[in-house]
């Protein structure tokens, strides 16, 4: 039975889940949503998922949607490897704090201060914002001290979504470098997680938007 996953490429919370696909080694069936053209507007897609978001999985009967919902649920479910969703509490709570703190910290940081310039067609950035994403980046940072990985010695789905946000923030400009451990680690998840540019390639497309929005 195949797994089918609505997306859209550029999405970050999408990449997160191809990543995480990659990371197991399973295959999921492909299906693009075309956000700017209301795609996930349409009545036929709203019945498959009144939340109208994506990505959105289909195993089957069973249906889920939010991007950290569906990673977790494809280790669990798939994976052969203990350490990408811990099973003990204490890791598997580490797993999760990190994971909320990309959705509602850094995640919602980058949202806030890009999104409405390149997507929204706004004139200036917001500094304020801006400090807000940078205090992100310096907890993410301090996370990172002393640690190969976000949640301790392991790859974990937690570092998978959160390469995918910073790997969105790089294409939108943000200064990954000026934070050393969070530098050291992106270069060690973009050459040890398994297929890495493969799941990424959306971020070429993101680029060309990008350009295009400062060529304006």
């Amino acid at each position: 039975m195949s797994v089918d996953l609505y997306y859209t490429p550029i999405s970050s919370p999408c990449r997160a889940v191809l990543l995480t696909a990659e990371a197991i080694g399973i295959s999921l069936n492909l299906k693009e949503i075309d956000l700017f053209s209301g795609e996930q507007l349409k009545s036929e897609y709203e019945q498959l998922n009144p939340q109208k978001t994506v990505p959105f999985l289909v195993d089957g009967d069973y249906k889920l949607s939010e991007s950290r919902a569906i990673m977790s649920y494809l280790a669990d479910q798939y994976s052969k490897n203990i350490h990408l969703n811990p099973q003990t509490p204490s890791g598997r709570a580490l797993v999760n704090q990190r994971l909320h703190f990309d959705i509602g910290t850094l995640y919602k940081g980058m949202k806030n201060y890009y999104y409405p310039v390149v997507f929204r067609g706004a004139e200036n950035y917001n500094p304020e914002h801006y400090k807000i994403l940078e205090n992100a980046f310096n907890i993410l940072d301090k996370f990172l001290d002393e640690q190969d990985y976000v949640a301790g010695r392991n790859l974990t789905i937690a570092d998978l979504a959160i390469a995918a946000t910073v790997s969105t923030l790089e294409v939108f400009g943000f200064e990954v470098e000026k934070y050393t451990n969070v530098a050291k680690w992106m270069d060690k998840i973009k050459s040890s997680a398994p297929g890495y540019r493969k799941a990424n390639s959306g971020l070429e497309i993101l680029k060309k938007l990008v350009d295009n929005s400062k060529a304006e």
